[in-house]
Formats: structure tokens, sequence, C-alpha cells
């Protein structure tokens, strides 16, 4: 493309956007059809086989070359468009979560054919990634038509609801070489409907799975052997606690602890899994294997060592008093998130001209029914008042602080922070569909959310805006280099120095950290009976 200066330069941005803007209006059809795909899917983390490779044989017909297994993950990937600088990501996600299958009806019930325990996309994601990748489509269509310069880059981000992949494409060196990404996801506050974060980002997660293994159970009280195999079974002494006994102790340890070190407010806690306890296969004998996982959210690193230094004491002993071994499995370990306000505010200009999503009358429709069937009386406009409307930056930072102490800087979490140490990255909040509450107090259950979700009539309006908005921010880093410049400037203050500056905080995770991709997750499974979930359905 060549130089333009002044006006030129804004006219050739303005044209590109219009561009983008046309791409998203002349595909609405096929992103509907492709978040309908993935929210059918409905693959829980580390095993999203199918959504990944929906997004990668998609992303070839459209051009892009796509390095599959990133980072030695199966479900991840990253797709690459253009040549040279600036080199500009997005990114989508696609994992849903176990417990959470509902159809995409106006009652509830699990998807057609699949267990009830099966899992359903709640954010969501399959919407979140469709946005990204009509907003990446949309600036490649752009840089195709206007001759623009540079690179695109959508990666395919697996396992977000473990934070999973994002903390290890860092510690890989995927986002080294970024210019600057954008980071969407659908709204999930009132406070935080229709615009881009200022200073009050995400903050750390750190997540670790603790394997109690008994081998030696015959070993554990030598005082108390005897001289016959066959005394076992009614010789109590022979029994050591073993892993299921660790599991559950390690439970109880960990819950005092909790309750009286990691107080539920500001949206910082602690909560924990269990993902295998057993293997016996006789009374008299010890289950041998059991793990659970734990995961915190914290505002700071130093709330995290603090809290991670006694997870850690627990365990030890634990093991020791149950005669296991025990090992610990870094899952995740994310830093919390560095502000950009020239990203922000950019991203943000680019919200006010796709605009906020309008739902019409079909989407009023079903939420109505929604209300129906519950008991409630419909209401005229179903829906909160923030969907229709946007939210200034400083305004929505503003409403954000007035539920949060002052000391703290950081609220709840998400691995995009990754990202935000690596390049400028803004985060960008577009409504989704949420119906008004009753009254004071009201909450609606949870089936609610999931099921607009899969509606297109209610979620395509997000999906347009967040797409549009997305296109045309990465058009205008595109053809904008004071604004792109800016933004890196900024980067470099607050990190001073950039990459390896004396206030960058590098990857926590330790070096040679592998992907956690052999434990037992929850996924579908083949069995004699056809596919299934790997908790079915009882009769």
């Amino acid at each position: 493309m060549a130089r333009r200066k002044g006006p030129a330069r804004r006219t050739a941005s303005r044209q590109a956007k219009r561009t983008a803007f046309a791409w998203v209006d002349a595909n609405m059809d096929r992103l509907s059809l492709w978040n309908e795909t993935i929210w059918n899917y409905a693959e829980s983390a580390w095993r999203e086989y199918r959504s990944a490779a929906f997004y990668g044989d998609l992303l070839r017909q459209e051009g892009f070359e796509v390095e599959e297994n990133s980072g030695g993950m199966p479900t991840a990937f990253v797709a690459t468009f253009g040549k040279g600088k600036p080199v500009l990501a997005s990114y989508a996600e696609y994992d849903a979560i176990p417990g959470c299958s509902q159809k995409a009806a106006a009652y509830e019930a699990p998807r057609d054919g699949v267990s009830r325990w099966a899992p359903g996309h709640t954010d969501p994601h399959s919407a979140l990634g469709m946005s990204a990748l009509g907003g990446v489509l949309a600036a490649k269509a752009a840089m195709e038509r206007h001759g623009l310069k540079g690179t695109l880059k959508l990666f395919g981000e697996p396992a977000e609801k473990v934070c999973g992949s994002k903390n290890l494409h860092a510690l890989y060196g995927y986002y080294d070489g970024l210019d600057a990404a954008i980071s969407f996801h659908p709204t999930y506050l009132p406070e935080l409907t229709n615009t881009t974060v200022w200073d009050t980002h995400g903050g750390s997660y750190w997540s670790r799975i603790y394997t109690f293994t008994c081998t030696e159970a015959h070993s554990w009280n030598s005082a108390g052997a005897i001289e016959s195999p066959a005394h076992a079974h009614a010789t109590a002494t022979a029994r050591a606690p073993g892993a299921v006994d660790a599991i559950c102790l390690m439970h109880m340890a960990t819950k005092q602890m909790r309750e009286s070190m990691v107080p539920m407010t500001g949206h910082w806690c602690l909560n924990e899994a269990i993902l295998v306890a057993g293997q016996a296969t006789a009374d008299n004998l010890p289950a041998h294997i059991g793990q659970i996982q734990y995961a915190c959210r914290a505002p700071t690193l130093a709330m995290q060592e603090r809290i991670w230094s006694v997870i850690e004491r627990n365990a030890r002993e634990i093991g020791k008093m149950t005669h296991c071994e025990v090992e610990g499995t870094w899952i995740a370990k994310t830093r919390p998130a560095l502000p950009n306000h020239a990203i922000a505010s950019l991203v943000y200009r680019n919200l006010e001209l796709a605009g906020a999503p309008v739902l019409g009358k079909e989407a009023r429709d079903f939420a109505r029914a929604i209300q129906r069937n519950l008991g409630l009386r419909p209401m005229a406009d179903p829906f909160i008042a923030d969907i229709a409307r946007l939210s200034p930056p400083q305004e929505s930072e503003a409403r954000l602080r007035r539920i949060l102490p002052e000391w703290q800087t950081h609220y709840a979490v998400d691995d995009y922070v990754e990202y935000t140490w690596h390049c400028p990255t803004a985060r960008l909040y577009v409504a989704r569909p949420v119906l008004k509450p009753a009254g004071p107090g009201h909450a609606y259950p949870d089936w609610v959310f999931n099921a607009l979700g899969g509606v297109p009539a209610c979620i395509d309006p997000m999906i347009e805006s967040a797409a549009k908005c997305i296109g045309a921010s990465l058009v205008e880093l595109l053809t904008s280099p004071a604004e792109l410049r800016a933004a890196k400037d900024e980067f470099r203050a607050r990190t001073g120095g950039g990459i390896g500056g004396r206030k960058w905080i590098a990857p926590l995770l330790p070096k040679g950290t592998k992907p956690p991709i052999n434990f037992r997750w929850p996924e579908y499974v083949q069995t004699a009976r056809g596919e299934d979930w790997w908790i079915p359905d009882g009769p």
C-alpha cells in the first residue's frame, strides 16, 4: 500500500472499514450456521476435537496457513494470513462446560440425544469464537480489496475454562512478535456491557492437579505384618489408608485453609474438583490412585504464593499420612493482566461504529416464552436495558470500581491476560442476551442463559456487533501506524522497556511444562451403545 498522509490515510481507513462491515453483513448467515455447529458440538476442555478440526478446515478454505497442535496441544491451532508487519491477533475459544447441556428451547432440557451431564456452552464460547473469526475474516477481505500489508493471526485456544492453553502458548513463544491483539468475550456483568476494559482487568488463575498413588500398600505398617497373606482379609493393619483417604484428607485440610484464609469477596476464591478416586478391586485393598484439582483466583501474585504454599504443604503431609506418593502438575499459572488505554480507546471507537446488538421480535418472543414457562408474567421488553446501549470505558470502569475495595486492582479471571504481557491487548465486551429480573433479588436458572446462546435470533446480533468491531479495529491498526505506535509506546512504558523490561512479568509456568492432556478430563466416549458422555444418563 502506497504511503498516505493525513486526510488521505483516514479516507483509506474508512473505506477499508466499510469493506469489513460489508463482509460481515454479507456473511452473517454463514457465521450463524458456523456458530450453531460449534454450539452443538459442545466439547469440553482439552477434548474439543471436532471443534478445532472445524476451524482448521474452514480457515484453510479461506486462504490461511494453519498450524495444528500448536504448543503440543491437540485441539489448539494458529492460523496465519498475510506477511510482514504489523502482526495482529485475535483468538477463538470453543470449549463447553460439563453438566450444562441445554437445548435451544424455552424450557429446561438437555440437547437431544445426549446425557444431561454432557457439556453446554454457557458464556457462550461458540459465539465468542465465531465473533473473532468473523472479525478476522472481515479484516482479511479489507486487506485483499484495498492492498493492505500486514499479518493476521487467529489462535485456536482450547480449555479456557481451566485457563489451559494461553499460558502454554505464551511459554512456548507463540505470542512473541505480535504487535497488537484483540480479546473478545460476551458480556457477563452489566457494568461491562458494550465496552472495552480500562484499568481493572482480569487477575491471576493458578490451577494444579495432585496425584496420590499408593503402590507399596504392604509396607505401610511393617510392625503389623503377618506371616500368611491369607490372613490379610481379617487383619485391619494390613490395609494402608491409600488414595481415597488421601483425597478426603486433602479436601478437608484445604477446605479449612480456604475458610480461614481466602475470603469469598472481590471475586477471588479457591475451588476443587476430584478427577479420579479409586481403582481398588476388593474391600481389603486400598485405592491405588486419586487425583484432585485445585483452582485459585486471586487479584495478586503475592496472594497466590501464600495460598499455594499451604496447599503444597497439605499435599506433602497427607501423602505421608496415607502412605501415598504425591505428584503435583501445573494446569495453569497465569499473570494478572496489563492495561493499555491506547488500544482500549481504539477498539471502543470501532464499537461505536459497529453499534450495540439489536434484538428483534423473534428474540423477544423467545425470551417471553421462557418467562411464561417459568411462571413469570412475560415482559414487553424482556431484556436488560444495558444490551442496547454503549458504555464508554471510563464509565464502565467507574461502575465496576463501585463493587470493589479500593486496594483491588484486578477483577475476575480469564487467560486472555497472557496476551497483555506480549503486546498491547484490548479486552472487548459486547452484550449477550440477558433477561430482565422479575423483581429485586430475582435470578433466572442457569439453563436460561445457556438456551439463549443457542438461538440464532438471540445470539447473532452479538456476533454481528463484535465481528464488525474486531474487523474494523484490525483495519485501523493496519492503516494507522500512529495509533499502533501509541499503543506500543504505552506497552513499553508499562513494562519498563517491553518484553524483558524491568517491570515485565515472564510466563509463570515452569520451563518444559507439557500440555496436561493425559488426565481424566471429561469427554465423549465410544461404547457398544454408540457415542455417549462419559457419565451416561440413568434409565
